[in-house]
């Protein structure tokens, strides 16, 4: 394996440069900007990207044992993937995605986001040093979370009005959301409806809703259009019937310029993952490409997370 360098597959995409001064803040940083630094990214797949080349899904992939790893997936009739060296970290048993960011005077290169270790929440900060291991922090932010099998999170900044929101699907068969206020959280209750599904990611990310994707015990893959309007019910609807009731993860990021996405979906029974490329997604009307199984690659996280930046948003339904 080559040395973790956290590979940002998708920085290239949708990036803005300038600084805005209103999102929100996690573990007492400054406003993050772009995260795009020759320093720590792994210049080839941005690259790639720049001159068309294939899409790639950047997966995170936290174990059972305390660390960290990152394997890039490149599209393609038999996916490619690229392992980088684990680090050390700790262990969870559910995580959101990871946001990649740099300080206000770019010195500092970091990842922040939330995860489940027993029944807390923590939100972890992951700083990137130059020529070093990341060394990973910690801050516990909530309790009472026993309940919920997994989260996810969304993130849109880059303009008014921007949001955060985070997500949790519980066994009592309810959809919890979130809105992430500076180091705060502010409760906006349970969404009935979700009986039988268990794994979850964020799709789209706009000003005026968030799209989750999400898989059922039985294989159907759903989406979930989530309006931000306190109160707004969600849409939801069918992609396929059945299909995917093997994976336990799933890592969406965006690919093309007409809102295509590619997924990689992982078992994790078996610690193996199976790559996807969709349209923009529109019920059973969405077209999909299975390029079938990632070969050289071991998936063995307790759940397996997006690797993407800051502000780099979903935009795929």
């Amino acid at each position: 394996m080559k040395l973790q360098r956290f590979a940002l597959a998708l920085a290239g995409i949708g990036l803005l440069g300038a600084s805005v001064s209103s999102v929100p803040a996690f573990a007492g940083k400054t406003d993050p900007k772009p995260y795009f630094s020759d320093k720590v990214a792994h210049p080839g797949a941005v690259k790639a990207l720049a001159v068309g080349g294939p899409c790639i899904n950047t997966v995170g992939v936290p174990t059972a044992a305390g660390t960290m790893q990152e394997i890039d997936v490149t599209a393609g009739a038999t996916p490619f993937a690229e392992s980088f060296e684990p680090f050390n970290y700790v262990a969870t048993r559910a995580n959101a995605t990871w946001y990649g960011a740099v300080n206000a005077s770019g010195t500092q290169y970091y990842y922040y986001g939330l995860m489940l270790q027993g029944s807390s929440l923590y939100r972890q900060t992951t700083y990137l040093p130059d020529a070093k291991p990341p060394v990973p922090t910690f801050k516990k932010v909530g309790t009472g979370w026993t309940s919920f099998k997994t989260i996810a999170t969304s993130n849109y900044s880059v303009a008014n009005p921007r949001h955060a929101y985070l997500y949790g699907l519980n066994t009592n068969n309810s959809l919890y959301r979130y809105q992430i206020v500076g180091a705060g959280f502010k409760a906006l209750g349970p969404i009935p409806g979700f009986k039988g599904f268990k794994t979850m990611t964020v799709i789209s990310e706009t000003a005026t809703y968030d799209t989750l994707l999400m898989t059922t015990t039985t294989g159907a893959l759903w989406t979930a259009h989530i309006p931000i309007a306190a109160g707004a019910k969600p849409v939801m609807k069918l992609i396929r019937a059945s299909g995917f009731d093997k994976y336990e993860s799933l890592v969406a990021q965006g690919c093309g310029t007409r809102g295509g996405t590619l997924v990689t979906a992982v078992d994790n029974a078996t610690q193996t993952g199976n790559q996807y490329a969709f349209s923009k997604f529109n019920g059973t009307a969405t077209a999909m490409t299975n390029y079938g199984a990632i070969p050289g690659a071991v998936f063995n996280g307790v759940d397996h997370v997006s690797l993407t930046t800051h502000y780099d948003q979903e935009v795929s339904e």
